[in-house]
This record gives C-alpha cells, sequence and structure tokens, in this order.
C-alpha cells in the first residue's frame, strides 16, 4: 500500500493537462514529489514517484511494527493509552474497555495496511469508533441504542470465525 498524503494546498492539475502534457506533467509531480489529478468525472488522482510511495509504504510498516511492538509490553500500553486522547480527543466518550478494543483494532488495521496494503481497515476502525463515541456523548442517542428493537424477529444471526 502506498499512502501518499496531500494537504489542502498541494498543486493539482486535471486530468485533461496531463493527456496534453504527460512528460511535461510526470517532471513537475517527480520535482513536487506529489501532483494531484483532478477528473472532472471521477476521483482525484495522485502522480508521484515509486521511491516516494515506497517510502511512504517503509513508513507505515515501520510505525505499524513499532506500535505492535509496544503494545507486547505493559509501559508501552499505557503510553499508547495515555497517548491516544491526544491523536482523538473524542476518546474520552468511551470507556476504558472501549479504549482498549479501539486501540488493539486501530493497531490491527494499521498492522493490515502496512503487511496486506488493505488501506480502507485503518479508516473504517477509527470511523466507526468515532461513531461509538459519538452515540455515547448523546444521552439521548445512547438511550435509543440500548433500547431492544421493536418490530419483526429477524431470527438468529450466524456469527462466522
Amino acid at each position: 500500500m502506498s499512502a501518499v498524503r496531500l494537504d489542502d494546498e498541494a498543486e493539482s492539475v486535471s486530468f485533461t493537462d496531463l493527456s496534453r502534457n504527460p512528460r511535461g506533467i510526470a517532471a513537475r509531480a517527480a520535482a513536487l514529489g506529489s501532483l494531484r489529478v483532478t477528473h472532472r468525472d471521477a476521483p482525484d488522482m495522485v502522480l508521484t514517484t515509486v521511491l516516494r510511495a515506497e517510502n511512504a509504504e517503509e513508513n507505515l510498516t515501520t510505525a505499524s511494527r513499532l506500535f505492535l511492538a509496544l503494545m507486547k509490553q505493559d509501559e508501552g500500553v499505557k503510553s499508547l493509552l495515555l497517548a491516544l486522547p491526544e491523536v482523538f480527543p473524542w476518546v474520552r466518550h468511551l470507556d476504558a474497555e472501549e479504549v482498549r478494543g479501539f486501540t488493539v483494532e486501530l493497531l490491527e488495521a494499521l498492522s493490515d495496511a502496512a503487511e496486506l496494503g488493505a488501506g480502507e481497515a485503518v479508516h473504517r476502525a477509527i470511523v466507526s469508533w468515532r461513531a461509538t463515541a459519538r452515540i455515547n456523548a448523546d444521552p439521548d442517542q445512547l438511550s435509543a441504542s440500548l433500547r431492544p428493537l421493536e418490530g419483526d424477529d429477524l431470527g438468529q444471526v450466524e456469527v462466522r470465525a
């Protein structure tokens, strides 16, 4: 997986510009490190060098392995749990068990992103736990989420291991 970070101020070119002047646009992307390519009818893309993409991938793998190693040490776990609210302020709305669950899921997702190229797992973990925190933060939503569902019984749910 290659993670390329573009901020809102990143330079961009249109897909049409790329198709009209591929050599010039490629040179510009190489000089800048990365270049956003906008497309009217499709999601934007990023044009970057292989070296930059490989470096980003290596950085993700290194960070992921470091965090997983920290999780194997009591002091490392404590440090990660203490740092989490700085990175994700909304974790204050999660109880201790939920924070631990989020931490484990996030680190496993980072590992999957680094080792398997499954980057969506990280996004999914953050979005899911942030939604849980949002529900926990609103007493009305929390009480509604804890009420049994009304209506048809849809039967047993098959759980796959």
